[in-house]
């Protein structure tokens, strides 16, 4: 990796949401994309969390990832506050099953876009590749971290074809 500093932000709306969000944090390990985590909320410390996201991208973050479930305001709030992409994560964690999530992430007004993956561990999975295939635009290493990664999965897919035909 050409830098050690942080060019993801994965944040969460609280710790609850680590769960689902381990995924996205392994992924970005296994992609070799050094990351910081962050515990922010829309709700309970919105000045925080606006100061973070106005600051971001002076530290040297190109991508924010935030996961929240119930209201899930976080990924709105940050990007009203940053030229940054920033991805959502909609968290199954309410009663609502994540669509009240997914709702408030996808459904963002014109002119402040989040771009939203899948609700639960697997979007938050994806959320770390879309982070990725954005910074493989500007870093070889992580474009190659990428194609890796995809022949990997390509080729456990292969082996449980291979397993199932010789049963």
């Amino acid at each position: 990796m050409v830098t050690k500093k942080p060019l993801v932000a994965v944040l969460m709306g609280s710790a609850s949401d680590g769960d689902v969000m381990k995924g996205c944090i392994e992924t970005l390990k296994a992609l070799e994309i050094p990351c910081e985590v962050k515990i922010l909320s829309a709700h309970r410390t919105p000045e925080l969390t606006g100061q973070y996201a106005g600051s971001a991208a002076e530290k040297g973050i190109e991508v924010i990832i935030a996961g929240a479930g119930w209201a899930a305001h976080l990924a709105g709030a940050i990007a009203g506050r940053t030229l940054l992409p920033v991805i959502g994560v909609p968290i199954d964690s309410s009663p609502l099953s994540g669509m009240d999530a997914l709702l408030s992430t996808v459904q963002m007004p014109p002119g402040i876009p989040v771009a939203t993956v899948a609700v639960g561990k697997g979007g938050a999975k994806n959320a770390a590749i879309l982070a990725g295939q954005i910074l493989a635009l500007k870093y070889n290493d992580i474009a190659r971290s990428l194609k890796r990664y995809r022949d990997e999965i390509t080729e456990q897919a292969k082996e449980k074809i291979d397993s199932w035909a010789m049963s």
